[in-house]
C-alpha cells in the first residue's frame, strides 16, 4: 500500500494497487493506482489510473515517485480523452 507522489511538485496521486507484467519478457510494465476524488466533503469516487514503469523515479519504503510530465491515462479510457491527471 505504498502511496505514489508526483517528484515535481510532491502530489499525492493515490496507491497502488495492481501491477501489469509483460510475461513474454518477465517486466513490469504499468503500475495501476486507486486515486480517490472528494465529493460533498466526505464521499469520494474512486478510479485508477495507468502510470507508465519507465515513469518510476525512486522506490523508497514509504512511497514511490513518479515523474509528472509523461503520459498517465485513466485505466479503461480512451488515450485522447481529457482525463490526464494534471
Amino acid at each position: 500500500m505504498k502511496d505514489i507522489v508526483f517528484i515535481e511538485d510532491g502530489t499525492r496521486v493515490g496507491h497502488v494497487t495492481d501491477i501489469e507484467i509483460d510475461v513474454d519478457v518477465g517486466k513490469i510494465t504499468n503500475l495501476v493506482i486507486a486515486t480517490k476524488t472528494k465529493t460533498l466533503g466526505m464521499f469520494g469516487e474512486s478510479r485508477e489510473v495507468i502510470i507508465p514503469w519507465n515513469q518510476i523515479i525512486r522506490i523508497g519504503q514509504d512511497v514511490i515517485l513518479v515523474k509528472k510530465n509523461g503520459q498517465t491515462f485513466p485505466a479503461n479510457a480512451q488515450h485522447t480523452d481529457n482525463m490526464l491527471l494534471p
